[in-house]
């Protein structure tokens, strides 16, 4: 028999994410603290109903949780009405949120308790991926569980790897929230300085994605750079939360970040100009605003 899918969690990525299951075939119960977005939903997709966490994990084989931060996981894996209330011997427990890698070895042992396992397993792509199929998934974990979950990534991503025990998938995305930041940084001073050279942005895009500085970010990112429409596909906000997670690890492990701290800095001040909830390709606006000369024409 298939297993019983739970999903928890219908934000940006995560719809997208349940909905490719259910396309998939897969039998879904849904759970969702805005009860509408889950409503609609269930609605929409035909996936069963859930009122809280614990009757989601009553009701499935696996559960999956796609989150904004570690309270978050925390709250609906261990609070009053919580998975672990309702998880079973020999259920899974999938986190895809981006959290800390020291919560998620907490939770993986909480889990193990209750006689269940646990992967984290967050991913990398934007809403576009998420939409599409294509993630990256990075996966924390035992061998055991990662096989047995394989079919699930299949659904949501293309890349998928298995990165090593419980919480290395976290230290892997923090990795990737790194890099990303600082490409949409650098991206963005090229932009700028190119723009106030006289040069068309969309040729700095064309010239740059032919040569050694091309990357994924000005593929993806390019219509938001040239619009200046930072509808968001991952929010300015949460990229500041996972690189204080990425700060975080590297104050652990004994590691300098210098120029993460940095662009950790520039996500701050858009939180404080009122930017958070933009794209994080909204860096451009960050950049913009510190060469402009104060002037209006």
């Amino acid at each position: 028999m298939p297993e019983r899918i739970g999903f928890i969690g219908l934000g940006i990525m995560g719809w997208p994410m349940a909905e490719n299951l259910v396309q998939a075939g897969y039998d879904l119960t849904v759970h969702n603290r805005t009860k509408k977005k889950a409503e609609e939903f269930a609605k929409n997709t035909g996936a069963g109903l859930a009122q809280s966490p614990k009757e989601v994990a009553n009701n499935s084989d696996v559960v999956i949780t796609m989150l904004p931060d570690s309270p978050d996981v925390r709250q609906v894996v261990e609070g009053e009405e919580g998975v672990l209330e309702g998880i079973r011997e020999g259920s899974l427990l999938i986190d895809m949120s981006t959290i800390s890698p020291v919560v998620t070895r907490e939770l993986a042992s909480e889990v193990r308790k209750k006689g269940a396992s646990m992967l984290d397993a967050p991913v990398s792509g934007g809403d576009v991926g998420a939409k599409e199929g294509t993630l990256s998934i990075m996966v924390g974990g035992e061998q055991e569980d990662f096989e047995r979950a394989r079919p699930l990534f299949e659904v949501m991503g293309r890349t998928i790897t298995h990165v090593g025990p419980s919480g290395a998938g976290q230290v892997v995305k923090a990795a990737n929230q790194i890099v990303v930041a600082l490409s949409i940084e650098a991206v963005s001073e090229a932009l700028v300085l190119g723009s106030r050279g006289g040069v068309a942005p969309e040729k700095i895009l064309d010239v740059l994605s032919g040569g050694l500085a091309g990357n994924r970010v000005m593929e993806v990112k390019r219509e938001k750079f040239l619009s200046h429409a930072f509808e968001p596909g991952f929010r300015a906000e949460l990229h500041h939360k996972d690189l204080g997670i990425a700060l975080a690890a590297g104050r652990e492990y004994g590691v300098a970040l210098p120029v993460t701290a940095l662009v950790d800095q520039m996500l701050l001040s858009m939180k404080k100009k009122g930017w958070g909830g933009e794209d994080h390709s909204a860096l451009l606006r960050v950049i913009e605003d510190l060469s402009s000369d104060g002037t209006t024409e």
